[in-house]
């Protein structure tokens, strides 16, 4: 049988603790929710495209909370903890820390003095910086296993603590930590990364970047257990570049720590060339390797950086342009 939540009742007008008292009703109520919500753990499938959430019920938590994940946050870990005022009145948020056995320590809102206010009935973003990941899961929890903690301001100062189950509808902290451990694998192998140069073609069409590989002069130097092996089975486009058929992008590049150095050349053209398409790009100069290191296989991002991106977006301008 399920918790029923009851109703906050509004003090009586002319009440001296309006605030005080509705504050204490509103954590007596998010106690409840967490004791109810205990052990239920969230089934939610990820999802390219959040939808719209619904009018909460009568019967709903005072505060709920939600991740989610914009996309210009990808690269930086950054994570959107969504909460959602269900009651008739503002509240005021004074902290907010998230914990998730999928990494280590907690994840902390970097709260501004005074707190945020979350208007009735609508929902406000507080970003987070994701901490270290806990890689010893190779099959990770149930999204539903993340709680926040939340301090809401009373009527004369802070007010005590509460703890609300996080929904996770798109799997952000499942595939974060996926990203991230593989990334972690990797680093233990070579640095990777992207020469901020670009060699642009005679025609404009087409240009050349170069993937620059530095194995570790010592296998595991970064972390210890490591293979000391990796292997780049392929690289995918990104939505704003394509492989260019006149410098085709290399299949499965091994690299090995303390071996030598490799410079992979790879031909790109624009993979979209409409108005928007450097207007609305958040990931378009994150280059996807397909890698297997460590006993992982999964996508490794590696981030142009502000002065490579800004000649990749002069190059799909130019070639745009003459086309």
């Amino acid at each position: 049988m399920g918790c029923f939540l009851p109703p906050l009742r509004r003090p009586a007008a002319g009440t001296r603790h309006v605030a005080a008292g509705r504050v204490a009703a509103v954590m007596a109520a998010l106690a409840l929710t967490a004791s109810c919500s205990a052990g239920t753990p969230g089934t939610g499938t990820p999802s390219a495209t959040p939808t719209a959430t619904a009018a909460p019920a009568a019967s709903a938590a005072p505060i709920s909370a939600e991740i989610n994940q914009l996309r210009d946050d990808y690269s930086r870990q950054v994570i959107a903890v969504q909460l959602t005022n269900n009651t008739a009145g503002p509240l005021t948020v004074l902290s907010a820390s998230l914990s998730s056995p999928l990494f280590s320590g907690a994840v902390e809102w970097p709260a501004t003095p005074g707190g945020i206010e979350l208007p009735p009935r609508q929902t406000k973003i507080l970003p987070a910086q994701l901490r270290a990941p806990e890689c010893g899961i190779q099959t990770a929890p149930a999204a539903g296993v993340t709680a926040v903690s939340l301090r809401i301001a009373g009527g004369s100062g802070p007010g005590p603590a509460a703890t609300v189950p996080a929904g996770d509808p798109y799997g952000v902290m499942e595939r974060n930590n996926t990203e991230m451990c593989l990334a972690q694998a990797a680093a233990a192998v070579a640095d990777i990364r992207l020469a901020p140069d670009l060699e642009v073609s005679a025609d404009a069409q087409g240009a050349v970047l170069t993937l620059a590989i530095t194995p570790r002069s010592t296998p595991g130097a970064v972390n210890p257990g490591s293979t000391g092996s990796l292997t780049i089975n392929w690289i995918d486009g990104t939505p704003l570049l394509d492989e260019d058929q006149r410098a085709p992008w290399p299949r499965s590049v091994s690299v090995r720590a303390g071996g030598a150095f490799q410079q992979v050349r790879l031909g790109i053209r624009p993979a979209r060339c409409d108005p928007h398409a450097i207007a609305d790009d958040k990931v378009g100069t994150l280059l996807p390797l397909r890698v297997s290191v460590g006993g992982r296989d999964g996508v490794l991002k590696i981030d142009a950086g502000a002065v490579l991106r800004g000649r990749i977006y002069e190059f799909v301008t130019t070639a745009c342009g003459r086309q």
